[in-house]
């Protein structure tokens, strides 16, 4: 029953952008720099909101986006659902158009820029590992289990694309998600592994040896080099 609800409200959601326009919208022209059309411009009584929040994950400061329901009375129990971004993708784009639908369905939602990050903290800048970027989804559900009105016996997972992929691995270990759904869903550890397609299964054990190697160096101060680096030879990537 419970996935069914989940399901449920996801396809009410997916309903709600087809519905209307869902083109890009320019996000120096909203507030709260959203970029999707329908996107929240301010906050009205008795309708959906939306509450810009900061916390720490891991001595970072992580840079959220959290919606509230219609009528939200914090004195009252909603479930919540916690929204994982794509690769590459930010709050304000399709995980806050996700996360507003949800919240016009009557949940609480929440959704974060990953950990070195959009507006979130860490250097180097946009490093996208999945061990980070599983934690970011344990950081979200450690917020928003403590938002006010949250049912913590009612908690969902959306991850679209990358972020469903990160989103399954969190489950497996964070039992406080009763439901979970993925769209488009990109298992990027499986890609990093054994290539798009699994077109790299012959080179797996070289390039763990190769990260090895690099790992060894920077611990001993050597310089690394990065795909794309011009001094970067053929056999080296």
């Amino acid at each position: 029953m419970k996935r069914t609800i989940m399901k449920a409200a996801v396809v009410a959601a997916m309903t709600g952008l087809t519905a209307g326009a869902v083109g890009a919208s320019d996000y120096k022209q909203n507030p709260f720099t959203l970029t999707y059309e329908g996107a929240i411009t301010t906050n009205e009584p008795g309708k959906v909101n939306i509450i810009p929040v900061t916390y720490k994950l891991n001595g970072l400061d992580i840079a959220a986006n959290v919606y509230t329901p219609a009528k939200y009375d914090p004195s009252q129990k909603y479930p919540a659902i916690v929204v994982a971004h794509p690769n590459g993708g930010v709050k304000e784009q399709v995980a806050g158009l996700y996360a507003q639908r949800l919240a016009e369905q009557g949940y609480i939602t929440i959704t974060a820029d990953a950990a070195y990050q959009g507006a979130s903290g860490g250097q180097p800048r946009n490093v996208d590992k999945p061990a980070y970027r599983i934690e970011d989804v344990h950081g979200m559900a450690d917020f928003v289990t403590r938002y006010p009105g949250v049912d913590v016996a009612r908690i969902g997972l959306l991850g679209i694309c990358g972020g469903g992929g990160y989103s399954l691995a969190a489950a497996k270990t964070d039992k406080r998600f009763v439901s979970i759904a993925t769209l488009s869903m990109f298992n990027s550890g499986r890609v990093r592994r054994n290539g798009f397609a699994d077109s790299q299964l012959d080179t797996i054990q070289q390039r763990l040896r190769q990260v090895s190697e690099a790992r060894a160096q920077e611990m001993a101060g050597g310089e690394l080099l990065y795909a794309g680096d011009a001094n970067l030879t053929d056999e080296q990537i």
